[in-house]
């Protein structure tokens, strides 16, 4: 199984999960995964699902594929690579690295992890800019992201999860396009952080 997060001008529109097989990505509603952009090739890339390998490749040679920022022709696809197409980016996760959150159906391992006093791990990965695709671990009790300029973010470790909260009142700090108050929020897998503009994937991973 695997899973397509796709993103357009940073903002997440769509998510896709595949259990198998080849999923076909393009521009005709044919695909798979179809996306209405002049970007895309009617028929742009399709992605081999295997067990121990995730191939992507190029069907259409007048139309690059960008996998974190390196043109490829094939490629096999690793949790977390972006693919950039255009304004829109399509980040991968295999099946390898099951996402959950607590209190969801599929968080046993979750809940059986912190009635034992362990957390499971939790990263913030970079969607854009310079730094794009850099992971962000969340080990630490308290984790603050970003600077005086643009705002900080305080993200805290807790027996129930991971909540966010601001240090100071910020318009550039969003969470899924929506403002902060001076609540902390319980942050839920595939939460997209924005700082200043420069978007965040929150990923509360349970290995299998």
């Amino acid at each position: 199984m695997a899973k397509f997060c796709v993103f357009y001008n940073d903002n997440p529109i769509h998510t896709a999960t595949f259990e198998s097989g080849v999923v076909h990505i393009g521009r005709d509603e044919s695909n798979d995964l179809n996306i209405d952009s002049l970007a895309f090739a009617p028929a742009h890339a399709a992605v081999i699902l295997h067990d121990t390998e995730n191939i992507i490749k190029q069907l259409n040679a007048d139309f690059p594929l960008l996998i974190n920022g390196v043109r490829h022709s094939k490629h096999n696809l690793q949790d977390g690579d972006i693919i950039t197409i255009g304004k829109h980016r399509i980040v991968f996760n295999p099946a390898e690295t099951k996402t959950t959150f607590p209190g969801s159906k599929s968080s046993a391992a979750i809940q059986a992890s912190v009635k034992q006093g362990m957390f499971p791990e939790a990263n913030l990965q970079i969607m854009a800019g310079k730094h794009i695709g850099h992971v962000v671990s969340l080990k630490k009790n308290m984790t603050r992201i970003g600077h005086k300029e643009v705002g900080i973010l305080v993200i805290t470790r807790r027996k129930e999860g991971y909540f966010a909260s601001l240090l100071e009142p910020n318009d550039n700090i969003k969470i899924n396009n929506s403002g902060l108050t001076d609540t902390a929020v319980l942050l839920q897998n595939n939460d997209i952080i924005f700082i200043n503009h420069i978007p965040m994937q929150f990923i509360w991973t349970v290995k299998s």
